[in-house]
């Protein structure tokens, strides 16, 4: 059995490097390439990737790593594994680009279908999210002082939606009609994950395309702060059961007393 405690310390610190790497080339005049997909690709995805690929195999050499710079791995392969790392080593690499701040290093342990340790690095602030399964969830502040954090009920009045700064689309806005009065914070990266672990946000919806490492590491904060990650059928996400890592269109939330599936048109 994994002990999740004494790995999340050694994992944070991981991201705290690759962090670093991050903010040395983004303090520079970067280029930026395209991937097979159109999206994004900088020397800092490459290199974070390089730093925590290599600080994971040295922590738990028996525990393989999959990362979205090194995703081409046939599901025969890794349909095999019943736990492994699952890395996005620059979570919104648009907002990077965009000199904005918005982007995070993501690492998740998943163990049957399940993340069951996710830390959230935002490297332009040095704040840090993170949780085990049965230990909760916390934020680490610029200060570098940590606080349990927890989803919130619903308020009596309007809800508060995170929303994708870069992926916005009519779909969503035809859900948010249908949701009624609410304020939209749009946000890149995992941390719209993050607002509603905190308690700053009560839904997150995304109808469109993510893969399983956009999602692993926050949601395990999420699951740990009282709140749920779904696919549009209301059913918890799950990683590494299919050839495709595509994530399904899925709802963040900290309140289960509603069924977010039903604003769906």
């Amino acid at each position: 059995m994994t002990d999740l405690n004494a790995l999340i310390e050694p994992v944070i610190a991981l991201t705290r490097e690759a962090a670093d790497r991050i903010l040395a080339i983004y303090n520079t005049e970067f280029k930026v390439e395209a991937k097979a997909d159109d999206s994004p690709l900088t020397k800092a995805d490459l290199a974070s990737h390089r730093t925590i690929v290599a600080g994971l195999s040295e922590l738990t050499p028996e525990i393989p790593v999959l990362s979205e710079e090194s995703s081409r791995l046939p599901f025969s392969e890794r349909s095999q594994w019943h736990r492994y790392w699952l890395v996005d080593p620059l979570d919104g690499t648009r907002e990077f680009v965009k000199r904005n701040g918005e982007f995070t290093v993501n690492i998740a342990l998943i163990e049957d279908h399940r993340p069951t340790l996710g830390v959230v690095q935002v490297p332009v602030t040095s704040e840090v999210f993170y949780a085990a399964r049965g230990h909760g969830a916390f934020h680490v502040g610029p200060d570098g002082s940590a606080q349990k954090i927890h989803c919130r009920d619903l308020p009596e009045g309007p809800l508060t939606v995170a929303g994708s700064r870069s992926h916005p689309g009519e779909r969503l806005a035809g859900y948010l009609d249908a949701l009624g009065e609410h304020e939209l914070i749009s946000m890149g990266s995992s941390l719209k994950f993050c607002l509603v672990a905190q308690g700053k946000a009560d839904l997150y919806v995304r109808l469109g395309k993510t893969s399983e490492w956009d999602t692993a590491a926050a949601q395990c904060v999420v699951e740990e702060a009282g709140g749920q990650v779904t696919d549009t059928a209301m059913k918890p996400l799950r990683y590494n059961t299919k050839e495709s890592l595509l994530n399904p269109e899925f709802f963040v939330f900290g309140d289960s007393d509603r069924d977010w599936s039903t604003y769906l048109k």
